[in-house]
């Protein structure tokens, strides 16, 4: 699978990488939790606290704005307080940014790199994240309130959401993916949702309009959501706004406060270019190659039990 990729990658001429698996820096992401570890050595005699990557975005971002061109990684990450099925604190992630992009042109090119992978043809469906709601849950995601969505919820027997108290229209939304529509995807099925709202924009552009949209994309293979990918965002003060919200919610919700990327927000000043990125889940895409149901079972080893 990796030489695959590998191959993809040479003949699309794009280049390899590697960016450090250690930051000063965190992600402040909320529904993110970082793994750290603690220097002790020269310079540090009461020690540095370091972050281990959640992924290899911010350092590759740098290297875009400072003009690497186009460039993928592979490369391990780490997440605290993720084991369960598809999950697991320590996984392999494909990451890559591709100048003079559009995050419709990287959907493209995602598509052609799982059937150069798979070595067959799978067709993909595409649907926006309203089409997808309306297709299966009979609501529109973009004009909706937590009692609509708490309604559908219990309509799909998630008898729990009667009491339930999630604290945005997006952690509904959220819930209402992954109780009522993943579930009902099919295995052989590989789908391309895009254009979220807002709220949910993470490092993508928002488009204005009379709805505003996140140019934000995510890959479904079977009921696994195994990539997210964005028109990257090139404003360094609505990022850094960005990072000081999550700072925010994380304060709230009383999770550690980190440290944000200072480096990725000058890089971005200086100047990231057009560009497009995707990160893909490879333990995720391997168990759709074979039919896995259980990341364990991609794993050579397991140190963790659920």
């Amino acid at each position: 699978m990796l030489a695959r990729i590998r191959a993809f990658f040479a003949t699309a001429e794009v280049l390899e990488v590697e960016t450090p698996t250690c930051s000063v820096y965190a992600n402040t992401d909320p529904a993110i939790q970082n793994l750290t570890t603690n220097y002790t050595g020269p310079n540090y005699p009461t020690g540095l606290l370091l972050y281990l990557h959640t992924s290899p975005e911010f350092a590759m971002k740098r290297l875009m704005a400072a003009g690497s061109g186009s460039i993928y990684q592979i490369c391990r990450v780490y997440r605290n307080g993720e084991l369960g099925t598809l999950h697991y604190p320590e996984f392999s992630m494909l990451e890559w940014y591709r100048l003079d992009f559009n995050y419709h042109q990287l959907m493209d090119e995602v598509v052609a790199l799982i059937q150069a992978v798979s070595k067959r043809a799978v067709t993909c469906q595409r649907l926006t994240y309203a089409e997808l709601f309306q297709t299966y849950l009979h609501i529109n995601p973009h004009n909706t309130d937590i009692e609509q969505l708490r309604t559908c919820a219990l309509e799909l027997g998630i008898n729990s959401a009667k009491h339930l108290d999630l604290p945005s229209t997006d952690a509904w939304l959220d819930l209402l993916l992954t109780h009522g529509i993943q579930p009902y995807l099919s295995n052989d099925s590989m789908m391309l949702v895009y254009d979220y709202p807002a709220t949910q924009s993470a490092g993508a552009c928002i488009r204005k309009g009379a709805i505003s949209i996140a140019e934000r994309f995510e890959l479904y293979l079977g009921k696994m959501e195994i990539a997210n990918g964005y028109q990257e965002l090139r404003d360094a003060a609505e990022q850094q706004q960005r990072f000081v919200t999550d700072l925010t919610i994380r304060q709230r919700q009383g999770l550690p406060l980190v440290p944000m990327d200072n480096d990725l927000l000058n890089a971005i000043k200086f100047g990231l270019p057009i560009c497009a990125g995707v990160a893909l889940g490879l333990d995720r895409l391997l168990m759709w190659l074979i039919g896995a149901q259980h990341i364990d079972q991609v794993l050579t080893f397991s140190c963790f039990k659920e």
